[in-house]
């Protein structure tokens, strides 16, 4: 199957209320530039240097979202653009983001990275440090970033009981935070959790935005 037609059957299957992060890493301008062409313009980076380049070179309707770990050296390079940085993991990186934002007169839309994963090499929050970030008076200063949720990813595994049972985890604490901590803020709404192998789970679960790569492109090139 073609870009088009990948990209069209993952849309006709996902509800109304979930949105497609289409995850181009690696993949070169020409091929991305084929899901554009259809009229998709939401695409997901890992790594910054690629996302500047991409942006350089494609057009400037884009929604670029940073999906992958993000060092704080590198928040100057994307904050002039970036649509969401899905992977907030400590009150410091949040700060150099509100920092690099109010530079260039924005607002930058965050979220809050967890780690539910049974996996070492995965990033991210646990419970308590969420909760000990969100009431952290110094979070209550930031004026130039916005969180509206939360990121997970769950672990690289076949056993899809326990992928469902992370995802289900994270749902039930983004309900907790956005209880306490985000009742009156209409824009704590999202949860990006789902990838190419279990996003139908996630969706299952809760998820309102799937990062979706080799389902559309096909498998990734490390040239």
């Amino acid at each position: 199957m073609s870009i088009p037609e990948q990209l069209e059957k993952i849309k006709n299957e996902l509800p109304q209320h979930v949105k497609l992060i289409a995850v181009s890493k690696t993949h070169p301008v020409s091929v991305i530039m084929e899901a554009y062409n259809v009229g998709h313009k939401t695409f997901g980076e890992n790594r910054v240097q690629e996302l500047i380049s991409k942006y350089d070179e494609m057009p400037k309707d884009i929604e670029w979202h940073l999906i992958g770990h993000l060092q704080t050296n590198k928040v100057k390079y994307i904050a002039p653009f970036v649509s969401l940085i899905h992977s907030v993991d400590s009150l410091k990186l949040l700060s150099v983001i509100d920092k690099e934002a109010q530079k260039c007169n924005r607002v930058i839309d965050c979220l809050l990275q967890v780690y539910i994963a049974s996996e070492e090499t995965k990033f991210g929050l646990s419970a308590d440090e969420l909760h000990e970030l969100l009431q952290n008076p110094e979070f209550k200063q930031l004026q130039n970033v916005r969180v509206c949720g939360l990121m997970g990813m769950a672990t690289f595994t076949d056993n899809m009981e326990q992928v469902r049972m992370e995802f289900r985890f994270l749902k039930k604490l983004f309900n907790e935070v956005k209880q306490t901590y985000f009742q009156n803020q209409p824009w704590f709404k999202e949860l990006s959790m789902g990838m190419s192998s279990d996003y139908r789970i996630a969706i299952e679960e809760g998820s309102t935005m799937v990062r979706i790569g080799s389902n559309i492109f096909g498998h990734r090139s490390y040239t």
